[in-house]
């Protein structure tokens, strides 16, 4: 028999001020048992830094078709796909033919660096492609505020993630290590 999903929902206000967004959204997550509380943690934290009306959960862990999380336009055309790890190249061109805008954040330092190192030189292609590092030690507390009912507050100012529930805070400065601006500039 197979393990099911946890349920866990979260409030989630939003202060973006870099796009003055400012709204309380009500989460419902299915974690799959092989997720980590951290990964977990991350998908929220992703949503409020992308927060939109039509922004959604897409796919499980091991959904290959979907992305984490996807926005879609009322026609159906997909807004932003954003992955959470360290997808495969195949993976990415997909995303990028589909979707106007691709987000990748990974994380897990020892894992990233070298998954970057042998895969950038193949993305320099793609015009729609954002590729973010999230620092190991500036998103270890988000474990911490990991529970099955969640208050949660996430501000962004200056490309700089606040995120905090009633007794934790942890502030996120994601790292760019490859954008279609930056690829144009050099």
């Amino acid at each position: 028999m197979a393990i099911k999903s946890t349920i866990f929902k979260a409030d989630l206000q939003v202060n973006d001020t870099d796009r003055d967004y400012y709204e309380l959204h009500k989460l419902t997550l299915a974690r799959h048992p092989s997720e980590t509380d951290e990964r977990m943690m991350l998908r929220i934290l992703v949503f409020g830094k992308h927060a939109h009306e039509h922004l959604e959960f897409a796919g499980s862990i091991s959904t290959e078709e979907t992305p984490a999380l996807w926005r879609k336009s009322l026609s159906g055309q997909i807004e932003e796909w954003i992955e959470l790890g360290q997808p495969d190249e195949k993976r990415i061109r997909k995303a990028c033919g589909r979707a106007r805008q691709v987000f990748i954040y990974c994380y897990g330092l020892h894992k990233a660096k070298p998954w970057w190192q042998g895969i950038k030189s193949s993305l320099d292609r793609f015009d729609n492609l954002h590729v973010l590092f999230l620092p190991d030690e500036q998103i270890r507390p988000l474990t911490t505020m990991a529970e099955r009912t969640m208050q949660l507050q996430c501000m962004i100012q200056d490309g700089d993630i606040s995120f905090s529930d009633a007794e934790h805070e942890t502030t996120i400065t994601p790292e760019v290590w490859f954008e279609p601006e930056a690829k144009s500039k050099k």
